[in-house]
């Protein structure tokens, strides 16, 4: 599941023990991202509540969409995987959904959309590449200098997430396995679906 031993649920204690039950409550169990912040549950509080804040300015498909452009660029199952789900609970059906994985550029998306992924890319890719191009190209598509900047900061965000789970070899859980199998492939771009 990790390659660090994380802290087994019934011996958390504090603000780990009340981590832990808010996310069981949220999800209905306890995800494997959360294990990996065991040790560290006040930087995954100060994680929930940075990326509370940047959603909060954006428009949720964005958001996913952005959040996908860049964990698919940093080649993380977990945050594609759980992204994609909810692309696909609201937004995308699974085989809309694997098109924008496989290309955003060739899938049904419009031009902002298509652009805010690409920006989103090139940040978790190289963010010292991204030119002033870059910006008055979602400039001219009508965003705002705040829109824009909440899409640089969804892919930020994600790269100190990804990473951090990625790192210490988090495996994605088990319940995405129940996703059908062209999907699930499509999504699982780096580490293997944890065996339930």
């Amino acid at each position: 599941m990790t390659f660090i031993e994380t802290v087994p649920e019934r011996e958390a204690a504090g603000p780990l023990a009340e981590m832990y039950a808010a996310e069981r409550k949220t999800r209905g169990e306890l995800p494997n991202f959360a294990r990996a912040f065991s040790h560290r549950p006040d930087v995954y509080a100060a994680w929930r509540q940075l990326n509370r804040a940047i959603l909060a300015n954006m428009d949720q498909r964005r958001y996913e969409l952005a959040t996908l452009a860049a964990a698919r660029r940093l080649r993380s199952s977990y945050c594609v995987l759980a992204h994609g789900s909810v692309l696909m609970k609201h937004e995308l059906d699974p085989a809309a959904l694997r098109a924008v994985v496989a290309d955003h550029h060739a899938a049904s998306l419009d031009a902002v959309e298509v652009a805010v992924m690409d920006l989103a890319d090139k940040v978790a890719a190289d963010a010292g590449s991204v030119t002033q191009d870059d910006v008055d190209a979602l400039r001219a598509l009508g965003l705002t200098d705040a829109e824009i900047t909440d899409v640089v900061l969804v892919a930020a965000a994600r790269c100190f997430f990804s990473s951090t789970l990625d790192g210490l070899g988090t495996e994605p859980d088990p319940k995405f396995a129940d996703l059908d199998l062209a999907t699930r492939e499509a999504l699982t771009v780096g580490r293997p679906i944890a065996q339930a």
